[in-house]
């Protein structure tokens, strides 16, 4: 019967299980975000246009973000490994699915199965995280295990789309469902289970504070991601109006990816140290570096370097909420997944979703700005909350 880990298990004990989540949000982040880099492409060869090809990133966010709490509620009671495995395998068939797809319409039930999946994985993964160390090693561990996503983004994304841009996008899917699938082998060799989280009593003290803090986190997160989305999911626009091919598209993702690093080491330095420092500085900076983008507009170089320096600081967000949730003891550590993973991809959908009309209206300067402003929204919430953003974990 699996058991937890004990007190003091550290991040090397479980670099085993780390590294192999890891491995599982390389493919989880890469399976939702692919249809970025290959926006162009995939349009036209189900004869779209590109606002409705970026619409196919609000279905499935959409879809995870009204699943992700009811499933994780609903499956509270599975074996964590186990489910971890069914999530793997929807990614599989999900992306092949995508690839045989004839139609936009098949191209949209296919994303939508892909986000049933994404709406039980990444609820379930971060608490598999935080449940393999101890509670002082959890920004650690959370942070090694979202390196994993963002290699999706520095590898995954990027090389998918240049294979996309040589032999094709249908490819690029069909090798994502096969990388999946020798994922959830890999996940069932190497993950070590873990043990359901009980329920924690109803009338524990400090709950309703806990709740509270917990939502104030989800809220902030909802209006961060819609502001990222409504700008990255249409980069691959944006990098084409400031004078790139189609071609130096995927090479330029796999520069921005490599930046997003700098904001995870930020992460894994800080985040166990100064949460508070660490999340108001990222999300100023992307704000600026926003505006930034809009002002260089159509300057290829003013473009570039804009772009890059805010992805380096969104490279430290996801772990940085997970964190910060998990931190607020509102809820279990799944639950509190489960709305952190929720929110996310209710921002990623709207976000996507305004993008669509920005883009097809005013075009990538303004889309821009609108990004730069509601990440300043959310900024100045974490400046409010002080309670939810603590000085110190």
């Amino acid at each position: 019967m699996p058991r937890s880990p004990e007190p003091t298990r550290t991040v090397r004990d479980a670099a085993a299980g780390i590294t192999v989540l890891a491995v599982a949000n390389f493919v989880a982040i890469t399976t939702e975000v692919l249809p970025v880099g290959l926006l162009p492409q995939l349009a036209r060869g189900v004869d779209v246009t590109e606002s409705t090809a970026g619409l196919l990133v609000t279905v499935y966010a959409f879809v995870v973000a009204a699943f992700a709490v009811p499933l994780t509620v609903a499956t509270r009671a599975v074996p964590r490994k186990p489910l971890l495995l069914v999530t793997l395998g929807i990614y599989s068939i999900s992306n092949v699915l995508v690839a045989v797809a004839p139609s936009y319409a098949m191209l949209v039930v296919a994303r939508t199965l892909g986000g049933l999946g994404h709406a039980v994985f990444f609820s379930v993964s971060i608490a598999y995280a935080a449940r393999l160390v101890s509670p002082l090693y959890t920004g650690r561990a959370l942070t090694l295990v979202t390196a994993g996503g963002t290699i999706g983004f520095v590898l995954g994304v990027p090389l998918s789309t240049s294979l996309g841009a040589a032999v094709g996008w249908r490819w690029s899917f069909a090798l994502l469902g096969a990388v999946c699938a020798a994922t959830a082998l890999l996940v069932a060799r190497l993950l070590p289970a873990v043990a359901v989280e009980p329920e924690p009593p109803r009338d524990r003290s400090g709950a309703r504070a806990g709740r509270k803090r917990l939502g104030i986190v989800v809220g902030t997160n909802t209006v961060l991601f819609g502001g990222q989305y409504t700008v990255y999911t249409y980069i691959s626009v944006i990098l084409l109006a400031a004078g790139l091919s189609e071609a130096a598209v995927g090479p330029a993702l796999l520069v921005f990816g490599a930046l997003g690093l700098v904001g995870l080491w930020a992460a894994a330095r800080y985040l166990d140290r100064t949460p508070r420092a660490l999340t108001l500085a990222a999300m100023a900076t992307i704000a600026v570096a926003l505006v930034a983008v809009a002002l260089a507009l159509p300057a290829t170089v003013g473009v570039l370097v804009a772009a890059g320096v805010w992805l380096a600081a969104f490279g430290a967000i996801p772990a940085t909420f997970q964190a910060a949730a998990l931190r607020t003891q509102g809820a279990t550590a799944d639950v509190a997944g489960a709305f952190v993973n929720a929110t996310s991809n209710l921002g990623i959908g709207l976000g996507a979703a305004a993008g669509a009309v920005i883009v097809a209206g005013p075009g990538p300067g303004a889309l821009a700005l609108a990004g730069a402003a509601i990440v300043a929204a959310s900024c100045v919430a974490v400046l409010v909350a002080r309670r939810a953003f603590p000085r110190e974990p």
